[in-house]
């Protein structure tokens, strides 16, 4: 039995920011909710002394035609030679036979788009009807696929960005202005960025909080897509506290890797902290905002689930 590989360029052509994406991801949320996946818990290597760490997610969606399983790296040390820092690639399996179907060389291609797809997810049921003005924190890949992703859903044309550098900060605005044709202002600390916008991207491999409660508003909606691992974190405590409603991809998972593991202790979560799954949100269990007064939070640390369905459409699109 054969095995197709298909590279980065061949993937892009096939798959990309549209309506048919945002459906599969969306979908795999759903699936997930309705007890259809089995989605194992991240499996993550450290390899301290060279400064690197490998994650290893996958599941198992009934009915799909192929398993994924993404192994990811990133080893800190790759600038200084050149090198992107992170790196992933998935291996598709058949579901009938557990035969190697193909090899996905995307360079985190795939895995940059379901992620800023899942915030255009989280948007769609959390986000205000208007929004005048997106918030960025962060200069890197998520800060561009979260804000190309959320307009299939919302439409905007200012952006608010603070990075730690201003040289980056100004690189990504001239970029988004040039790609995307948008007014994009530089802010001079993170608050400030929540301030003047009705939805806020938190995209930073941060280990401290850089948005405080304080900053909170009326009708602010907060992606927070950075903290995917224990001791990382994007928002002070109180601001999942103080949302009227926190939502997360999947509970168990943000309790070890995202914000939520700052308010967690073990599987205990404060008294009358409710947290709503995604899936709870896109199969109608739960309602998302229910006004445009309501301050909405939701953690994303990446699935398993996300990463079958994105290669199921993009390995099904290369065969057509």
């Amino acid at each position: 039995m054969s095995t197709r590989i298909l590279s980065e360029t061949e993937l892009r052509k096939v798959v990309g920011i549209n309506d048919a994406a945002l459906a599969a991801v969306e979908n795999a949320f759903s699936c997930l909710q309705r007890g259809e996946v089995n989605m194992p818990p991240i499996m993550h290597i450290s390899a301290d002394d060279r400064n690197g760490d490998i994650d290893v997610k996958s599941a198992y969606v009934k009915g799909m035609p192929y398993i994924a399983i993404k192994i990811a790296s990133g080893f800190y040390d790759n600038p200084s030679r050149g090198l992107p820092s992170g790196n992933a690639m998935m291996v598709l399996l058949d579901a009938e036979t557990g035969f190697c179907e193909a090899v996905l060389f995307d360079n985190s291609y795939l895995t940059d788009l379901r992620t800023g797809l899942a915030g255009a997810v989280a948007a769609k049921y959390l986000a205000p009807t208007r929004v005048d003005a997106v918030g960025v924190i962060g200069t890197g890949v998520q800060a561009r696929y979260q804000v190309a992703c959320l307009g299939l859903l919302r439409k905007f044309r200012k952006v608010v960005v603070w990075g730690r550098s201003e040289d980056k900060a100004r690189a990504y605005a001239a970029e988004m202005a040039n790609n995307h044709g948008l007014d994009v202002s530089l802010a001079g600390s993170p608050d400030e960025v929540v301030q003047q916008s009705q939805v806020v991207i938190t995209a930073t491999a941060s280990n401290r909080p850089l948005v405080s409660a304080a900053a909170l508003h009326e009708g602010l909606h907060i992606t927070a897509v950075g903290a995917d691992f224990p001791g990382k974190q994007e928002l002070a405590a109180d601001v999942l506290t103080h949302a009227d409603l926190l939502v997360c991809d999947r509970l168990a998972q943000c309790r070890v890797n995202g914000e939520i593991q700052h308010v967690s202790d073990g599987d205990e979560l404060p008294a009358g902290l409710d947290v709503v799954e995604l899936g709870e949100l896109t199969t109608g269990v739960r309602s998302g905002r229910r006004s445009e007064q309501q301050i909405t939070v939701c953690d994303l640390t990446g699935t398993g689930v996300q990463d079958t369905a994105i290669a199921n459409l993009a390995y099904r699109a290369a065969l057509s």
